[in-house]
């Protein structure tokens, strides 16, 4: 069963703005993100509202004292509308709706014994404290409303209240931040501009309680959170992309991250990251990577077709594991942020590392099944 709220607001219509692609001049009022991103922590934890786009994104499998799983997810994005300086041309006194960024937030939860996955969306200008990113000395907190992530030194605080569901969770870090690419320099493209600043925190041991309903459920496990921000739209030619998190029984992690071009075949750029116990990380390349879809599953209320099943080998960490959905609809149909549709869903790995077995948990992430994803990258 799938239980969706949607949240409909006027302001919706810059979100459909912001999936057109910018004219170069308009690109060029923006930063970009072309080289090495320097990060430093907690600082960029922060909003970086000079770049057109950027998001946190948190995911992870929990489990109640009785053994039943859920996954969730929370994700807030940043959009500007209005490039740098604009604000020049504004009057002397603008209204106080007046703003330069449009906030967004998806969250989800999977029951995995119930069979169910919900999901809410909302939409909110950044303006008379409806939404926002604020540092608060070495905190940050991200708000749409009633949802927040906050970011403190050694723990992440998550809320969200949603109708159907809510949950209240925190998440301690067990390793420092990884740097995706070169230093954070995540390429996605042909050219240097088709980039992102990307890092991650690849494992929390997570605490709290999710309620569903009425039935309010104590839970521990593990989560992931991605963190990026750019300026460049997605490469013309490309549909979407395939986005692996998964997280290991030998406390190892990989990130997988598949540019698909429009005839399904996978961009140059394609990349990941593969985490040692240690927290060390080894960037991965394209050729590294070894994918194949197992089975495949038909949405019934968008009849987009999505992989459902993998067998993932990478031969430079001696991984060869299969990758299978604890629930197969785990789709996410958001009619409010402008008719996103991409499947986002927990998923359970077993294999083999280095000869020896492993089973672990993680997330996959499917954009442009639907339809060509053209938002911003």
């Amino acid at each position: 069963m799938k239980i969706m709220q949607f949240v409909i607001y006027p302001c919706v219509i810059l979100f459909l703005l912001l999936s057109q692609p910018l004219f170069a001049g308009e690109l060029s009022d923006y930063l970009s993100v072309t080289g090495p991103c320097n990060l430093e922590f907690p600082q960029d934890h922060g909003p970086h509202p000079g770049y057109r786009t950027e998001w946190w994104y948190y995911t992870g499998n929990l489990r109640s004292k009785t053994g039943d799983q859920y996954g969730f997810q929370l994700t807030f994005f940043r959009s500007r509308i209005s490039p740098p300086g604009a604000e020049k041309k504004w009057p002397r006194q603008p209204s106080a709706w007046r703003t330069r960024q449009i906030y967004l937030a998806h969250a989800a939860v999977t029951d995995i014994a119930g069979q169910e996955h919900l999901q809410a969306e909302d939409i909110s200008r950044e303006a008379l404290g409806m939404a926002g990113a604020k540092k608060v000395e070495q905190n940050t907190i991200v708000f749409l409303k009633n949802w927040s992530a906050q970011i403190k030194p050694d723990l992440h605080v998550l809320g969200v209240t949603a109708g159907d569901f809510s949950y209240q969770l925190s998440l301690k870090p067990t390793k420092p931040p990884v740097l995706h690419g070169d230093s954070g320099y995540s390429l996605k493209g042909s050219t240097p501009e088709r980039a992102s600043c990307y890092y991650s925190f690849t494992r929390f041991e997570g605490q709290g309680h999710i309620t569903i309903g009425q039935k309010k459920v104590p839970v521990t496990g593990s989560a992931w959170m991605d963190r990026e921000f750019s300026t460049s739209p997605l490469e013309p030619g490309l549909a979407g992309w395939d986005w692996f998190s998964l997280q290991l029984s030998d406390q190892t992690e990989i990130m997988i991250y598949l540019l698909r071009n429009k005839k399904g075949g996978w961009h140059t750029a394609s990349s990941g990251t593969f985490i040692g116990a240690s927290g060390n990380s080894r960037r991965l390349t394209k050729t590294d990577i070894k994918l194949d879809v197992l089975d495949t599953w038909k949405s019934p209320e968008s009849k987009a077709i999505y992989p459902a099943r993998w067998r993932l080998q990478v031969k430079r960490i001696s991984l060869d594991v299969s990758i299978v959905p604890n629930l197969a609809d785990q789709e996410m149909q958001l009619l409010g942020s402008g008719g996103v549709t991409y499947w986002e869903g927990s998923v359970a790995v077993n294999g083999t590392r280095e000869k020896i077995p492993v089973t672990g948990e993680g997330y996959v992430e499917l954009t442009g099944y639907a339809r060509a994803f053209d938002a911003p990258l």
